[in-house]
């Protein structure tokens, strides 16, 4: 009897165990629970044999570039996607989206940018597992036999316009330009794709779909991945003027009020202030240095990588424990001194780096520039963007207006 009550003991104990370690593994995995093919062999037997075994046993680095539209990420996502060794996607996130969100109300509602983070980590985790079939849930009209001519902006990525993914004539180690990219490569194989992807030592992403770093954060405590965050934040006020000279019809109450020295009654205001509350509660979490961040979020402003762009990128690299690429380095010297006639396409990469990020002095209005220091003032003071107080200080180029700050990652 004695013997009896012990055992039923010790079976209730387990029970409990057994449930514990359940919900445990239910409430920390997401859609996939197991290494992808990245991970062979030894990953792939632990994967069977114990399920709840998920970490990132290549430790892989995966990197993630944090932005908003004309920050300044597309050139900064070619400082990881001239690196040999990395694999790397220009906003993947873009078909989430436009499978998600109706066209006519995307951008209008913070509400609407929230709908697809859920499906936006899934893919993210997908991505960075090599596993690019998920991506195919999201492309339009849907892949056949894993092939498709759909995927956005094909051409902004090394990888997916060379061999093996990509076999157009030429010498062997023919990179294509954007523009000829999908021209001559024909439709891209995923499965191919994918295999280039496993070949490779890092992943890189680059979104501008994501508002906040507190909305990655599943991603980040996700011990499979070794997630590191480069929250890129640009000028307020630079990134306005940007915007209203790139997304003209979009932004044409603004260039009216630029045009006409009148602000128009139903201007547009969330505009401007949803990216600065967007960057002040991502930058705001950051500098608060939690520890889920600890050695895995670096802050850029696109001003100190524009005005000494190899510097920067030598600690952005080092920041991430990744070898700078000798293919880098010569990439910023041909595209950060160039002439800026070379680089007439909206998300063009060929410039006078240090010269573009002081463009918007010349190209707002002081009354607009004043209504988006007051409407943004609280982000300027964090990031270090001083206040012009006139115009005679704003169109001044000897006077700076970006104080001297150090946003050494959190380590």
């Amino acid at each position: 009897m004695q013997c009896s009550w012990k055992a039923v003991l010790l079976l209730a104990l387990a029970s409990i165990a057994i449930q514990y370690t359940a919900i445990r593994t239910f409430t920390a995995k997401s859609f996939h629970t197991c290494p992808g093919l990245a991970e062979a062999g030894l990953a792939e037997r632990l994967c069977e044999e114990s399920p709840t075994f998920a970490y990132n046993l290549s430790r892989k680095t995966h990197i993630l570039i944090l932005a908003t539209t004309r920050s300044g990420s597309s050139f900064v996502g070619q400082l990881f996607n001239q690196h040999l060794d990395v694999f790397y996607l220009f906003e993947p996130l873009y078909h989430v989206q436009n499978t998600l969100i109706p066209r006519f109300t995307q951008g209008k509602s913070p509400a609407d940018r929230r709908v697809m983070l859920g499906a936006s980590r899934d893919l993210l985790r997908s991505l960075y597992d090599c596993d690019l079939y998920f991506l195919e849930n999201y492309i339009k009209p849907p892949p056949v036999n894993h092939t498709t001519d759909r995927i956005f902006r094909r051409g902004a990525s090394r990888v997916l316009c060379s061999r093996p993914v990509c076999d157009p004539p030429g010498p062997a180690d023919l990179v294509l330009e954007e523009g000829d990219c999908v021209r001559k490569c024909g439709l891209l194989n995923l499965t191919v794709a994918a295999e280039a992807c496993r070949e490779r030592s890092h992943v890189a992403i680059k979104t501008v779909r994501v508002p906040e770093v507190n909305d990655l954060r599943a991603l980040v405590e996700d011990p499979r991945l070794n997630l590191k965050v480069i929250q890129l934040v640009r000028d307020p006020r630079g990134i306005l003027a940007s915007r209203s000279e790139t997304f003209r019809d979009t932004y044409r109450l603004w260039r009216l009020w630029y045009g006409t020295g009148r602000k128009p009654y139903n201007l547009d205001v969330t505009q401007l202030t949803t990216v600065c509350e967007d960057f002040s509660n991502s930058v705001s979490t950051g500098l608060m240095r939690p520890p889920w961040l600890k050695g895995k979020y670096m802050l850029v402003r696109y001003e100190d990588l524009a005005r000494n762009p190899m510097k920067k990128t030598e600690e952005i690299y080092g920041f991430l424990g990744i070898p700078l690429d000798s293919h880098v380095a010569r990439w910023i010297q041909n595209n950060t001194r160039g002439d800026p006639s070379l680089g007439k396409h909206k998300y063009g990469t060929v410039r006078n780096s240090a010269a573009t990020a002081e463009k918007w002095r010349f190209r707002l209005s002081y009354d607009i520039v004043a209504f988006a220091q007051n409407a943004c003032q609280q982000v300027l003071a964090q990031l270090g963007y001083k206040i012009a107080a006139s115009e005679e200080e704003l169109k001044n180029p000897s006077v700076s207006l970006v104080e001297e700050r150090d946003f050494r990652p959190f380590s």
